[in-house]
């Protein structure tokens, strides 16, 4: 067998990247050269589905130990016959200038009427590294329900229409084993949550 240097810059070379379609998301077709462990070198087509970064937030209010989520229409999981309404946490794409702090500050307030002044960074996550580029970046932070200053339910000018949902974090967590909750995003952040409960605080 070859021995072939491992690092990403020898494995694959990137030949060309054509963009397929562009709207709401941009589709490209990459094709790449790729050092297989036998030391063929084989050429790859791949559909990559582009729009940008995206940032969530887990809002926890200690008083009670709840979570505040949101249920909205999602088409993906609608044409693979999924039920289509979602349990999610906040969330939402980073607009161009923002970082991912900014953007879950102000997606909070859109979704759920929440004024987040610190968030708190979990993680960075891939939700599906085959085919999105998304890299989405998850904070958790603390809410007071008799502080909330926005009405929330989403923008009607994007035709959101987004319920608040607000729950136990025992309860929010079950509902990840009975299917209840699919989306990967709150599965991470919940679980997250109950891994570091010591470790969620009231807000100031």
């Amino acid at each position: 067998m070859i021995d072939i240097d491992t690092s990403e810059a020898e494995r694959v070379r990137l030949l060309s990247r054509r963009i397929l379609w562009k709207g709401f998301v941009q589709l490209e077709m990459l094709t790449f050269e790729q050092h297989m462990p036998d030391g063929r070198i084989v050429t790859i087509d791949r559909e990559v589905h582009d729009h940008g970064s995206a940032a969530g937030i887990l809002l926890h209010d200690a008083r009670d130990d709840t979570v505040t989520l949101v249920r909205q229409f999602r088409p993906g999981a609608f044409a693979n016959g999924d039920p289509a309404y979602m349990l999610e946490i906040p969330a939402g794409l980073v607009d161009e200038g923002e970082i991912p702090a900014d953007a879950v500050i102000r997606e909070a307030m859109e979704e759920t009427g929440f004024l987040i002044e610190k968030p708190r960074h979990i993680c960075d996550i891939h939700a599906s590294p085959g085919a999105l580029t998304e890299k989405l970046s998850l904070f958790v932070a603390s809410i007071d329900a008799d502080k909330k200053t926005g009405l929330g339910g989403g923008l009607a000018g994007e035709a959101e229409d987004i319920e608040i949902v607000t729950l136990g974090l025992d309860a929010a967590y079950r509902m990840i084993a009975t299917g209840e909750i699919t989306d990967a995003k709150t599965i991470v952040a919940l679980q997250w949550a109950m891994l570091h409960r010591d470790s969620l605080s009231p807000c100031d």
